[in-house]
This record gives structure tokens, sequence and C-alpha cells, in this order.
């Protein structure tokens, strides 16, 4: 009797698919595998991680700023509000929780009469800013957090692109056999 750890009859192999679910969602693309349990692992740790670093910096540390906005190329005034924030390149590979960033940068307004998901990952004023900055390191180790936490997931990544890793005894199980001499 074979008692594998799959759970899913039918996985979907390593590939392209798996890779962007994990993009989207740490460790989806492991649970559509069939790697449910490092699937979850993946899931669990990464969310804590990056919202365990939202949290040390007030829910303020996760955005992309707005500060080329005399720049008349819309992808000029990107890639130097990039460059002005270079943190959110590291934020980012965390999927769909970074997003909420794209979508307030995109829609900002200097003096909104609303604030659109409530400021949630808005660029906040300057004087925010100097608070948590004259206040102890906790905002930075925040930040630092959420990017090891993207970083983490450029790893989960590439490990559902790519598949499970199989040990050499397994390798010789899957490998065809030699056809017999004649």
């Amino acid at each position: 009797m074979d008692t594998t750890a799959n759970s899913n009859p039918n996985p979907m192999p390593p590939g392209p698919i798996p890779a962007i679910l994990s993009y989207l969602i740490p460790g989806l693309g492991q649970i559509i595998q069939g790697r449910v349990g490092k699937g979850l692992l993946f899931f669990v740790s990464l969310t804590t991680l990056f919202f365990y670093g939202m949290w040390l910096g007030d829910f303020k540390n996760v955005y992309l700023p707005r500060y080329h906005q005399d720049e008349r190329s819309v992808l000029a005034r990107t890639a130097g509000d990039i460059y002005s924030r270079t943190q959110f390149v590291g934020q980012v590979p965390i999927g769909i929780m970074a997003w909420p960033a794209i979508y307030q940068y995109a829609v900002y307004e200097e003096n909104p009469k609303e604030l659109k998901l409530r400021g949630f990952q808005r660029q906040p004023s300057d004087e925010e800013i100097n608070q948590q900055r004259d206040r102890d390191k906790t905002w930075d180790l925040g930040w630092v957090l959420t990017v090891i936490a993207g970083a983490l997931n450029v790893l989960v990544i590439y490990d559902a692109y790519r598949g499970p890793a199989l040990t050499p005894d397994q390798v010789e199980k899957t490998e065809p056999s030699p056809p017999p001499a004649a």
C-alpha cells in the first residue's frame, strides 16, 4: 500500500501556473501541486512575517511614494518614485498583500475628500514619517521584515516553478528503464 503525503489525486505539475499562484498567495502553487503541508507552511510563515512587519510599522511602511509628480512621463515618474523607495521592490514579491500600495499610488490625491481603502498602504504624510523616525527603530525593523517576506516568496515562487527536489533513490524510480539488449 502506497502511503503518500499527496492529498491531491491529480496534482498540477511544476511550471508557470503554480509559480504565478505562489506569487499571488504564498504557498498556493505548492498546495495545488499536492504539497499541502509545504504550501501551508509557506503561507502561514510568510503572511505572518509580512503582517508582523506591517504591525511594527503601524501599517504605514508598505507604500509607493509620489515624490516625482512634476515628471511628465508616467514611466519616468514611476521609476523615480521606485528609486526613491527601493524597499518596495523587495516588498512587492509578496503578491496581492502589496497590491493595495500599487492601487493607492495609482489613485493618489494630495488632499483626498475620502481616503481610498481607508488609507491602507497609502503614502504617509511627511509628518507621520518624521514621527516614526524620531521614535525607536521598530518602524525600520518592520519594513525590513516585509522586505524579507517578499524576498523569501521569490524562493517559494521558484520552488513552485521547479517542483519538489527529489532524492537520488526517487530519481532512480522516475527514470525510465533502459531497453533490453537484443
